[in-house]
């Protein structure tokens, strides 16, 4: 049986394949979305994040860690290959309930599932015409290939150090762009 094109019956041992809704911790409980008037009177330094990217800056923060965003509705929630929107962050920030939240479990980690999910045909689980959507449901039945814990432990030794590079470089970018736009006014 092929799954993803993985013969599963021919996985290594102790690798197995497992639901999205299994293998990951779905925090949507904890978004809580703000109208622009609620935003426009909680101007701040943390990123409000919609669907498909930061939608504003607010002075509180709901989250503070490293997530996967899974974008649940909106014309963009997958794109011309089926593949989902998803948006890897970090630090301090406030999620309106556009995308769902995600959190590797266990040996799992943020950064596997977003690899993991990244070039995920998923265009079968969009429903709504008008909107179109991918529920919870929907979502946490996505299979992904689950790695057997030793080797999960070295993929994510690696990668760790990789995506921990990219996110100093992307704060290191940030600061030089606002610097420059301060001798730029």
């Amino acid at each position: 049986m092929f799954v993803d094109g993985i013969d599963v019956e021919r996985l290594p041992e102790g690798w197995r394949m497992g639901t999205l809704g299994e293998v990951c911790e779905i925090l949507d409980y904890k978004r809580k979305p703000l109208s622009s008037e609620e935003r426009a009177g909680m101007k701040g330094e943390y990123p409000y994040y919609g669907a498909m990217s930061i939608v504003d800056y607010i002075d509180s923060f709901l989250f503070d860690g490293i997530y996967l965003l899974f974008s649940e509705d909106g014309a963009n929630v997958v794109d011309e290959n089926g593949f989902p929107a998803l948006q890897y962050v970090y630090g301090k920030f406030w999620l309106n309930n556009h995308a769902h939240i995600l959190q590797g479990k266990g040996d799992l980690s943020t950064e596997y599932l977003y690899l993991a999910l990244k070039k995920k045909n998923v265009a079968d689980l969009v429903t709504g015409a008008a909107q179109p959507k991918i529920n919870q449901d929907n979502m946490c039945g996505i299979e992904v290939l689950v790695p057997d814990d030793k080797s999960l432990k070295i993929f994510n030794g690696k990668v760790s150090q990789i995506f921990s590079m990219i996110r100093t470089k992307e704060q290191e970018n940030n600061k030089l762009t606002e610097m420059l736009s301060m001798v730029m006014a």
